[in-house]
């Protein structure tokens, strides 16, 4: 799957995508992770891709002629059978869940627009697929939700994780069979030693009877 991130700040990528489930995913191709400099695409030699908004306020707005010609370089020619989307990072947007993401792992490519400072020209919402927040708070800029939906979604591409069951039996997930839950948060978990501090691990999960086992677990996942 390939991911094209539009940014101001493309090294706050560095290290996040450099470490851990990611690199491997990228190692293994696949995964392919594009990093792009909006201001490669600015209006004019000083790098200008933002300007005042219409109206007054504070701070500045993202101008959409750069971000225009950044979508039509990095998306090229719509290819039919190609599944590609493009997402906004927006306060304002739809909240990211766990079937976004595994819609998106669905898809062949994925690009993402930060937006940053006081936000991007609304007009731009004319060119992407979807506008998507991760959650009712404010942060700096779109860099650190890119991260969040393009780590979410990597894990769910097929062969990343070694083990099918690592993305099936987790908090979040839309169905669990095993728990009969919908949309629920995985269950306590625990791992040697047996006591600590007089903390004890449960014991029914030391029992080896697995049929009491899983009862304990769905009884304790939300």
């Amino acid at each position: 799957m390939r991911f094209d991130v539009i940014t101001l700040f493309p090294e706050m990528f560095s290290g996040p995508f450099d470490q851990s489930i990611l690199k491997r995913a990228q190692d293994k191709s696949l995964a392919q992770i594009h990093l792009h400099n909006l201001r490669n695409w600015a209006i004019d030699q000083r790098g200008t891709v933002d300007d005042r908004p219409y109206g007054g306020g504070v701070g500045m707005i993202l101008r959409i002629e750069p971000i225009y010609h950044a979508l039509r370089g990095i998306r090229g020619q719509k290819i039919a059978d190609r599944k590609q989307k493009t997402i906004l990072l927006d306060p304002r947007g739809e909240t990211f869940t766990q079937e976004k993401a595994r819609r998106y792992a669905q898809l062949d490519q994925l690009v993402l627009i930060c937006g940053h400072y006081e936000g991007v020209d609304e007009r731009v919402k004319h060119l992407v697929d979807e506008s998507i927040s991760i959650g009712s708070y404010v942060v700096t800029g779109g860099e650190i939700p890119a991260m969040v939906i393009v780590d979410a979604v990597t894990r769910l591409v097929p062969g990343v994780l070694e083990k099918k069951d690592a993305v099936e039996l987790e908090s979040f997930s839309t169905t669990n069979n095993e728990l009969r839950t919908t949309n629920y948060l995985e269950y306590p978990q625990y791992t040697r030693p047996e006591e600590f501090n007089a903390w004890k691990v449960p014991q029914v999960l030391l029992s080896g009877d697995h049929e009491e086992i899983k009862k304990w677990r769905q009884e304790r996942a939300k």
